[in-house]
């Protein structure tokens, strides 16, 4: 009788276990669902009189060929609702895994609408099509920032719009060299396009008003009501440069984007939203 008690109380037991299981899983579905939603973030930045009328970028980074509804229209419909001057492309638009369908469908409905600024991040590089990309982002009229830079003009304001490749296949000289060759030296508002984040030693070394960056994806699983994520690429755990503004020393500014990945990572999204980074420079 012992025995059949004993035997009652663990099936018992197992099946409160298997039920409480079930429910986590169950919230952490909802959860992840939830933060797989892509939203808006919004960033103000004061130009110390470089800029005379205020210009608006979306910061667009990481999306990895991901799928956000027929014709891309999540994206473009969030971007046109946010009437942008100019869209910032800082790398892995394309993936070395996914079709570029997705991509290049995002591509053909925004350059027709919006000047656009692409350099390259890691996973365009490591696809070993780079060169093919690049070639067909400036059929569509997108500008391709390679270690160099253009002057655009908008709303009355002249703006050097300033890029670099992903440094995977380079050695830190040849990057620099690239960064020596993008930086206009001029006394404009200065933007630059780089991939990578974590960088921070080497752009204090520049005069850049801002740095535009992604590839951290948010450190990807968030902790709640902070900007710091879990783990990122090259920054390891508890990485430092994720989610949005932050001051570097010499003054300069640097917006770290989210991004854009979904299903293209092992892992959902868990309090860190894809975005699109809408930035107003004053």
């Amino acid at each position: 009788m012992r025995n059949k008690k004993r035997l009652e109380i663990t099936n018992t037991q197992k099946g409160c276990r298997r039920i409480l299981i079930g429910g986590i899983a169950l919230v952490l579905m909802a959860l992840a669902a939830r933060y797989e939603k892509v939203v808006a973030e919004h960033i103000v930045l004061k130009s110390g009189g470089k800029i005379k009328k205020t210009v608006r970028f979306a910061l667009v980074s990481d999306l990895h060929s991901c799928y956000y509804g027929k014709n891309q229209s999540t994206l473009t419909r969030l971007i046109d609702k946010e009437k942008v001057d100019a869209i910032l492309l800082p790398g892995d638009i394309f993936d070395d895994k996914f079709s570029d369908d997705n991509s290049k469908i995002f591509i053909e409905q925004v350059a027709c609408k919006y000047p656009c600024y692409y350099v390259a991040g890691n996973h365009e590089l490591w696809s070993g099509r780079s060169r093919e990309t690049k070639n067909y982002l400036r059929s569509k009229g997108i500008v391709v920032l390679e270690g160099d830079f253009t002057t655009t003009f908008v709303k009355g304001n002249t703006i050097d719009i300033c890029g670099v490749d992903d440094p995977m296949y380079m050695s830190m000289d040849e990057w620099r060299m690239q960064l020596d060759a993008a930086d206009p030296k001029s006394s404009n508002y200065k933007i630059l396009l780089s991939h990578r984040p974590e960088k921070v030693d080497i752009y204090k070394e520049y005069d850049f008003d801002l740095v535009v960056a992604g590839h951290a994806h948010g450190g990807q699983w968030r902790i709640p009501f902070t900007k710091y994520g879990v783990l990122a690429p090259d920054q390891g755990l508890f990485p430092e440069y994720v989610d949005g503004l932050y001051f570097l020393s010499n003054g300069t500014k640097m917006v770290v984007s989210r991004g854009l990945s979904r299903e293209r990572m092992p892992l959902p999204r868990f309090f860190s939203s894809p975005e699109i980074v809408i930035i107003d420079i004053e």
